[in-house]
């Protein structure tokens, strides 16, 4: 009888081991032997440069992407494995390129890594920065289709392919001189000094002077504003692989909206003080509670409606709050893992959730109440940006509550400006967009930051990046800067009738003397007018 062994046999058979990974620094020598930089290899893999960055500092993929990337290193190996010399007389370079091609020491790689993640870098880390593009995208240099892009732009890497338009140079008209003696065969005339070399023009000014170029920063290098940036190069190379098809070009934009967000924040990361951590562990109140459930966060979400109107009939304007998300990534994020800490003092240098007992609120008349529509009292676990409003409204310029009480925290330390030139590369596109009534990028880059956000937390969309911190933070900046808006308005005589979400403002009154209108993300536009209550009646004994 084999019905037990052959159970065991059937187990064993359905148990895959995983394949085992040389360690962190094998896995960066591998790669830079062969002269591949981090995004070249994350094209093949299907994930970002930052992942692979953290696979070289120790963590492990896990999956069909651990199988992929096990099966690169061991390949790696082999082809770097010098073949058996041939037999005859010794060859005495063997000991220097066994020297030239023996692993990194462990430490000595570690170093690296750690200058990699402080952000100096030299000539040498520059190979980082050049991508194998799916789609040819116009030349920097020549405007012919390029199959690569480096640092940022597209160009070609043979200079026998670029064919850049050349420069008409006028010479310096020369002053006679007479004819030199003839120099004897054995000697060299001698070249120019090296500053008259370089001159180009002569130093007297001539009215032909050459014309200039602005330059602006991008990331930690620098362009003239002509170049095009990494949404413009993508919005391009779209619009021509569609022929021109503004709609389906629009279409392919959106549908990668995420992966080129991700790319996006890679480059802009470039030189940062700070590493962006992808999967830290969480604890467990950002766990949601169930498959389809929330985790334990309270997000406050105005859901606001004014209860009572003076009599008679009044127009109401809805405002519609322009770029909402885009403008709360500037908050305060937490960097590393979040630690535990008990008590009621705030430590403003770090930021996280916190579990309050929320003060009441007695301005619910006019004003909606910073935390929302909450029905159920006691304590509750909110965000840094809804701990931060409570505070200030409780503070004395605003006196209008009291302080929340502070039970227990996760947090860890903070910068406000983490993803900040994310947002403005973001935002300048935005602009740029606007200026040109160009629908494509408009599109394009709100569906960047909009799914960007909802999707840093548990989504099967965007397996990159797992802060669910991050994700409730955001959104909680933006519900407090649509506060502030409704009490700024109320502060200079405006009626709020409603507040809702994150860009929703409807009010009564003059709202042009307190808000600019427009379409930037410092001003409000209109999006509906409608008329509440009814005209008074006649008294009819009058």
């Amino acid at each position: 009888m084999n019905d037990g062994f052959d159970a065991i046999d059937d187990l064993l058979a359905s148990v895959g081991r995983e394949r085992p990974l040389p360690p962190a620094a094998e896995r960066r020598r591998l790669r830079e032997e062969l002269a591949l930089s981090r995004a070249q290899l994350a094209a093949v893999l299907g994930v970002s440069a930052s992942t692979i960055a953290g696979w070289e500092r120790g963590s492990d993929p896990s999956g069909e992407v651990r199988e992929k990337y096990a099966y690169f290193l061991d390949s790696a190996r082999t082809k770097l494995t010098p073949a058996p010399p041939a037999e005859g007389p010794a060859d005495t370079a063997a000991p220097a390129a066994s020297a030239a091609s023996a692993p990194v020491p462990e430490a000595e790689d570690a170093g690296a890594d750690e200058a990699d993640d402080m952000g100096d870098t030299d000539e040498a880390g520059d190979a980082d920065d050049v991508d194998v593009l799916a789609v040819a995208e116009p030349c920097v240099l020549c405007g012919e289709p390029a199959r690569h892009r480096v640092a940022g732009f597209a160009q070609h890497l043979d200079p026998a392919e670029c064919h850049p338009l050349p420069v008409p140079e006028t010479p310096a008209p020369e002053p006679p001189r007479p004819s030199p003696r003839p120099a004897p065969p054995h000697t060299r005339t001698a070249p120019p000094p090296p500053r008259q070399a370089r001159r180009d023009t002569p130093r007297t000014a001539r009215p032909d002077t050459p014309r200039t170029v602005r330059v602006a920063a991008a990331g930690r290098r620098a362009r003239t504003e002509d170049e095009p940036g990494f949404i413009a190069a993508r919005v391009a190379a779209a619009v021509a692989a569609h022929d021109g098809d503004i709609d389906a070009a629009t279409a392919a934009l959106v549908k990668r909206a995420i992966p080129d967000a991700m790319e996006l924040l890679d480059r802009t990361r470039l030189g940062g003080r700070y590493d962006v951590v992808a999967h830290p562990a969480m604890p467990d109140v950002l766990h949601k509670q169930s498959a389809r459930g929330p985790d334990q966060i309270w997000e406050a979400r105005p859901k606001w409606t004014r209860p009572t109107l003076p009599e008679g009939r009044h127009e109401v304007t809805a405002l519609d709050i322009n770029g909402a998300y885009l403008s709360a990534l500037k908050t305060h994020l937490p960097l590393g893992q979040l630690e535990h800490s008990t008590g009621f003092a705030h430590d403003r240098r770090r930021a996280g959730v916190h579990l309050i007992t929320p003060p009441a609120w007695h301005h619910e008349a006019e004003l909606p109440n910073p935390l929302g529509a909450r029905d159920e009292p006691g304590p509750l676990w909110v965000t840094e940006p809804t701990l931060r409003l409570l505070q200030r409204l409780a503070g004395p310029k605003y006196g209008l509550c009291e302080a929340p009480e502070i039970h227990e925290s996760y947090t860890s330390g903070s910068t406000e400006n983490l993803l900040e030139k994310f947002r403005t590369e973001l935002k300048d596109a935005r602009d740029r967009a606007l200026a040109e009534d160009d629908d494509v990028t408009l599109e394009y880059v709100k569906a960047m930051y909009s799914k960007f956000v909802s999707t840093m937390g548990t989504s099967n969309y965007n397996r990159e990046l797992y802060r669910p911190d991050w994700m409730h933070l955001i959104r909680a900046q933006a519900f407090s800067n649509l506060w502030m808006k409704a009490f700024k308005a109320y502060e200079n005589g405006v009626t709020v009738v409603r507040a809702m979400g994150t860009d929703e403002l409807h009010v009564i009154g003059d709202w042009r003397a307190v808000f600019p209108e427009g379409r930037a993300v410092t001003e409000v536009k209109v999006k509906d007018v409608y008329t509440v209550g009814t005209d008074e009646q006649e008294d009819p004994d009058a």
